[in-house]
């Protein structure tokens, strides 16, 4: 598939079949994600693969509002999104580079969590990006490192059913020339 057709095609998949997402398949997603852009190539983002049931029911019932607990119940998978704080946005005496502070690493865990589901969508994996959820309780359950915090929740599995188009906005809307 091409880029284009990868981009236009992608959706965000909210109902999953019960097959499970082969360990060697996500190991092929994170890995084409490695190659997202990052702040001074720090590659701050590290993944948190969840694919035990008891795992991912505290984390959908504990951590969750309805909505993202019905996804996370239906998907095989749950991936955390971490980043590696103090890196990004910063320089080596740990000041800020920008007025942009440490918003850096979130622009940079973003990139990496849009790459990880085109790379899915391209082998087949649906998924969608969920970052209404308690970070700190469910850093507690995913027993996150110290010096990471947890960026959003990406349930991942295979698509049951075809999901719609949403409205887009044109390209007048979004683009402004000077």
């Amino acid at each position: 598939m091409d880029t284009i057709t990868c981009i236009r095609t992608r959706r965000s998949i909210r109902k999953f079949t019960g097959k499970p997402v082969e360990r060697k398949l996500l190991e092929q997603i994170v890995e084409a994600a490695s190659y997202a852009p990052s702040w001074k190539n720090t590659q701050i983002t590290r993944y948190i693969a969840v694919d035990d049931p008891v795992l991912k029911e505290k984390i959908a019932s504990e951590c969750c509002d309805d909505h993202n607990a019905a996804i996370i119940r239906s998907a095989p998978l749950l991936v955390a999104t971490a980043m590696v704080e103090k890196r990004s946005g910063y320089e080596r005496d740990g000041s800020f580079s920008t007025e942009k502070k440490d918003g850096w690493q979130m622009y940079d865990c973003g990139c990496a969590g849009q790459t990880f589901c085109l790379a899915a969508h391209e082998l087949g994996v649906g998924t969608v990006i969920m970052g209404i959820f308690n970070i700190e309780k469910a850093s507690q359950l995913l027993e996150v490192p110290e010096g990471q915090l947890i960026c959003s929740l990406i349930a991942a599995g295979y698509p049951d059913g075809e999901a719609s188009v949403p409205k887009k906005k044109t390209v007048s809307d979004l683009l402004t020339w000077k």
